[in-house]
């Protein structure tokens, strides 16, 4: 017999996160999620990966559910294979907007993310991607990077690090697109307003849920709306400082099960 849930929705960012190194999860994590699910509750995904990065990987993991992606430009579901929300990224404002974070800044160099559930990662030369395990196809001129709708631009900087792009770029482009700091050397342009908290909040009105019977997971900057959104926070003990300081709670690294500590707590 089912239990009342003291969350309906559980929802979880992944790298750094629910995944341990190797894009793994550890089966206490796995144990843990579905005492939950027996409980009554739901889980939902929320990375700032598009779908076609996720695909892949979630269906090895066993998921079955809606997945927020692209830092919330995307809500997928993963049983009936289909985009539910896929939100563009205007190129000639993306255009516009990089022209102004390299008056700022200097040159950066530049990859995109295309907006369908098959698109591409385009990258140009000498932008290197932030995580071996994802591919990225190489343009010959950054004009190549606008061949098709994109829901977000992801930007390197030669010698600043990520919280010191972020600041400049939003000081320049923070009334035109979103600007977020997702991960190591993972800093991205979305469409203004677009975050976690807006994909979440579509997955979990599908679901009959509001925020008020939310937990939510993460590591980075980027979770930081989603913190927002949900009635609780919990911060991995590898998170960055600025999401430690909006949390509720500091948990264990993801490599220490952080997640399934909590949920063991809460769904016993």
């Amino acid at each position: 017999m089912l239990t009342l849930a003291p969350y309906a929705l559980i929802a979880t960012d992944l790298d750094g996160t629910l995944l341990r190194p190797g894009d793994t999860v550890s089966e206490r994590s796995r144990a843990a999620l579905a005492r939950a699910a027996g409980n009554g509750a739901r889980h939902v995904v929320a990375t700032g990966r598009p779908v076609p990065e996720v695909r892949s990987l979630l269906d090895d993991l066993g998921y079955r559910g809606l997945a927020v992606c692209g830092q919330g430009a995307q809500v997928y579901d993963t049983v009936t294979e289909t985009m539910i929300s896929s939100l563009t990224l205007d190129r000639d404002l993306a255009e516009t907007a990089v022209g102004k974070i390299e008056a700022e800044v200097g040159p950066v160099f530049l990859a995109v993310n295309q907006c369908t559930a098959d698109g591409l990662t385009l990258a140009e030369h000498g932008y290197r991607m932030p995580h071996p395990r994802l591919p990225a196809t190489r343009v010959a001129e950054r004009a190549g990077l606008w061949a098709a709708p994109i829901n977000k631009v992801l930007v390197r900087h030669a010698t600043l690090d990520d919280d010191e792009l972020v600041e400049a770029a939003r000081g320049v482009v923070g009334d035109l697109v979103t600007v977020t700091m997702a991960g190591a050397d993972t800093v991205e342009l979305q469409p203004f307003g677009v975050t976690k908290a807006t994909g979440l909040a579509v997955a979990a009105e599908r679901l009959g849920i509001g925020p008020e019977g939310t937990i939510a997971f993460g590591d980075m900057p980027n979770d930081i709306p989603m913190f927002g959104w949900a009635a609780h926070g919990v911060a991995m003990a590898n998170a960055h400082p600025q999401l430690k300081a909006v949390a509720d709670e500091i948990t264990l690294s993801n490599d220490e099960d952080g997640i399934a500590v909590v949920l063991e707590r809460l769904y016993g």
